[in-house]
């Protein structure tokens, strides 16, 4: 099958072209030209953007130390230990707000975020050990402090669901493996519907927190 060129004109094409005109949009810059007030991205040594490099007019780009692997793997799995570490009292936290939940149909969310999250910490646990070859403890026994309310409780809830998309988030920057990014991405995804189901639980119960 002969090789398809996107830029190639037909005959048909060329009355409606000037000759010699063949780019698609016509003032584009070329690979390896220089556009004024923009950094040239060349090969490495060569004006290439790297981590702490400073652009003038633009912020201090050292934060994309996150987006380096392996730099970022070590923090990735700390990340990892710390949210499969909240196990337990994560269980205990769900079970007080499904008692506690003044509808069937407040209780069947809640019941289905709750398995949400205990496949979640499976999938963890299974990332963890692929990465290092070792398994991570059981959750320990931790106290757990019941909300003063159903609504603080939800309130405690949506902002936990924020706080975790932003820790989740560093873990998917140091993943490699096509397989443990797809895992990541279904546990954002979730954790993100849980923080719009969250959000409409409180607004359903009225609550003002």
């Amino acid at each position: 099958m002969p090789y398809y060129n996107p830029y190639q004109t037909t005959p048909a094409m060329q009355q409606y072209i000037p000759q010699g005109q063949y780019a698609p949009v016509q003032g584009m810059p070329m690979q390896g030209a220089q556009v004024p007030g923009i950094p040239t991205l060349g090969m490495p040594g060569q004006g290439t953007i790297f981590p702490g490099a400073q652009i003038p007019g633009m912020p201090d780009m050292s934060d994309l130390q996150q987006y380096i692997y392996p730099a970022n793997l070590q923090d990735a799995l700390q990340l990892i230990v710390g949210a499969v570490a909240g196990e337990r009292e994560d269980r205990l936290f769900y079970e007080y707000l499904i008692s506690t939940a003044p509808t069937n149909e407040d209780k069947e969310i809640i019941r289905g975020i709750r398995d949400n999250e205990i496949h979640h910490f499976t999938l963890f646990r299974l990332i963890y050990f692929q990465l290092t070859g070792q398994v991570l403890p059981p959750p320990k026994e931790t106290p757990f402090t019941k909300p003063a309310s159903y609504c603080s409780g939800l309130a405690k809830a949506l902002q936990g669901e924020e706080g975790a998309v932003i820790k989740y988030r560093k873990i998917l920057f140091a993943l490699q493996n096509k397989i443990h990014i797809n895992m990541l991405t279904e546990i954002i995804t979730d954790e993100l519907r849980h923080g719009t189901l969250y959000s409409y639980l409180y607004s359903k119960n009225g609550c003002r927190v």
